[in-house]
């Protein structure tokens, strides 16, 4: 049931204050606001019209900062342009492709190619490029393509695909030298000053989720948002418009697509890099007086985790805001990080379904680093028991998820559960006095040992107070007497002697007996995809220890 008329008014008042704070609306020329609005009527709201109304407003601010230099919103939309144009004929037998699938890391060719393929009225798959060769032919093939864009450097995977689905057409996004494929370049430049016109409808973004268990879902998510979900975000992390801001968090998983969304409708130069790396993120957030980085949570830890002797040599006192989602973040980092840097960080709980569903600000994280904060604007949160109904404050229960960015099911037809428009996140979660969630795992993460309910979380969390523990994972394992028992996988912190049998006691010592991991497997590091979930498929079997 639609909302009262008042309720309406009031939220619609409430977005233009928060868009109109922000700098996206603003006293600028009428014939820019023209301008945007012929952009907004041609590319409609899709996953990247950010760039063209960037290019109506700012047309000569920078848009995109990356290894090979930097180039303009202007340039930008007009690459995107021709190489919508090229695209349009790449389908079977010449005409439009339904679905054009990118194995691209960060650079202006991710932003290029999504913006062309939106144009175009795709149906866009991003693909992880942290896939292997199969399973990257595996959903390729689940999905169907008609054209993959791909970095040079994942031809080799790339090759499994090309035998499986001859028909399909290939482009390259990124080379380091002259190459006798079709790429982006070649294509923006054969067919410049091109365009397409305005699709009769627009393609669908299909995001993978992380797939640390077995192969990822495709999750189908409309065009675009509206901008409330967009004030949803700014009402919580101090975005301006125009501020250069660092995008670290890889572009192809939900978290980092929605980030690259958010700056290129901010008109924000975004700086980005193809691989990670923890010292050089700082140095670009100096170089280029960054106010805002968007990173996922081990990003974070990695960068706590350099020398001091590395982390003197830059100050990051130009950031207002780190944005941090995709998997739970160490408490102590998060504190490290803000003692050093300030009281800036966000995290975010978000879900490929459904977008963003809650924050914690830094004044939540300084309270309680192991938050998830508060539901944003526009999304509510239930708790509820396995019988439906909600749970009382610190209570553990099913996560359900109502708001205006849920998905549209999966590729595959499957979707998730509803109950009264509220979906199941898959997560169990709890509310605290204060109206703060905390995510405490998976719903098929929780271990039935003995007959006990044992949520792995706490028992992470005990292990990772050790100070000779650096991280720490815990599942369940099949066991004939206990039907499952625990095994914790443990990074010991470099240098220090970590004993087996010391963290079993300290776990008995605070938590009941039958919390006690069985295994205790030592490891040089966890084993995690692009986006730092640990990947429980690829953990070493190992003896009771």
């Amino acid at each position: 049931m639609a909302p009262p008329l008042s309720a309406r008014v009031a939220r619609t008042r409430w977005t233009l204050r928060t868009v109109t704070r922000a700098g996206l609306i603003a006293p600028i020329s009428p014939l820019r606001y023209a301008r945007m609005g012929a952009a907004a009527r041609r590319g409609g709201t899709n996953a990247l019209s950010g760039v063209a109304l960037s290019a109506a407003r700012s047309p000569d601010a920078t848009a995109v900062v990356d290894e090979r230099g930097s180039t303009t919103w202007a340039e930008l939309h007009a690459q995107a342009d021709a190489v919508a144009a090229a695209l349009s004929t790449m389908g079977p037998g010449g005409t439009r492709p339904t679905t054009i699938a990118l194995l691209v890391r960060n650079h202006r060719g991710f932003v290029v190619a999504l913006a062309a393929s939106t144009r175009i009225g795709a149906h866009t798959l991003l693909l992880n490029t942290g896939f292997a060769g199969p399973q990257l032919a595996e959903v390729v093939a689940r999905e169907g393509i008609d054209v993959l864009i791909h970095d040079e450097e994942f031809e080799g995977i790339v090759a499994g695909v090309r035998e499986a689905q001859p028909d399909a057409r290939y482009v390259l996004a990124w080379t380091d030298g002259l190459s006798d494929r079709p790429t982006l370049d070649g294509l923006a430049h054969g067919h410049a000053g091109q365009s397409v016109a305005r699709p009769e409808r627009f393609g669908k973004l299909v995001l993978l989720t992380s797939g640390t268990t077995g192969t990822p879902k495709g999750a189908a998510r409309p065009p675009g948002g509206g901008a409330g979900d967009l004030a949803a975000v700014l009402d919580r992390v101090p975005w301006r418009y125009g501020e250069p801001v660092v995008v670290a968090a890889p572009m192809f998983h939900a978290w980092g697509f929605g980030q690259l969304v958010i700056a290129a409708v901010m008109g924000c130069t975004i700086i980005t890099r193809r691989r990670f790396d923890p010292e050089a993120t700082l140095a670009l957030v100096d170089e280029h007086r960054a106010t805002g980085l968007s990173v996922v949570p081990v990003m974070v830890e990695r960068i706590v985790d350099l020398p001091d002797e590395v982390l003197d040599r830059y100050s990051g006192r130009s950031l207002r805001f780190v944005t941090a989602s995709g998997s739970r973040m160490r408490p102590d980092a998060v504190i490290a990080f803000m003692d050093r840097f300030g009281d800036v960080i966000h995290n975010s709980y978000n879900a490929t379904e459904a977008g963003q569903i809650a924050t914690a600000v830094p004044a939540d994280l300084r309270a309680a680093p192991d938050t998830a904060g508060r539901p944003v604007a526009g999304t509510e949160v239930r708790i509820l028991d396995t019988d439906g109904r909600e749970v009382s404050a610190g209570e553990i229960g099913q996560m359900w998820v109502r708001n205006t960015t849920l998905f549209e099911g999966y590729t595959s037809g499957d979707t998730k559960s509803f109950l009264e428009g509220f979906m199941a996140s898959g997560d169990l979660g709890r509310m605290d006095a204060e109206g703060r969630l905390y995510v405490v795992g998976r719903d098929d993460d929780m271990i039935v040992s003995g007959g006990e309910n044992v949520y792995p979380l706490e028992v992470e969390q005990t292990i990772g107070a050790l100070d000779s523990v650096r991280e720490v994972v815990v599942i369940g394992v099949d066991d004939e007497a206990f039907g499952q028992r625990l095994a914790a996988y443990v990074v010991p912190v470099p240098g220090t002697d970590l004993d087996v049998d010391a963290v079993k006691a300290h776990v008995k010592a605070e938590l009941a007996g039958y919390k006690v991991p069985r295994d205790v497997v030592l490891l040089d590091e966890l084993p995690r995809n692009a986006t730092g979930k640990v990947l429980v498929r690829e953990l070493p079997s190992g003896p009771a220890t």
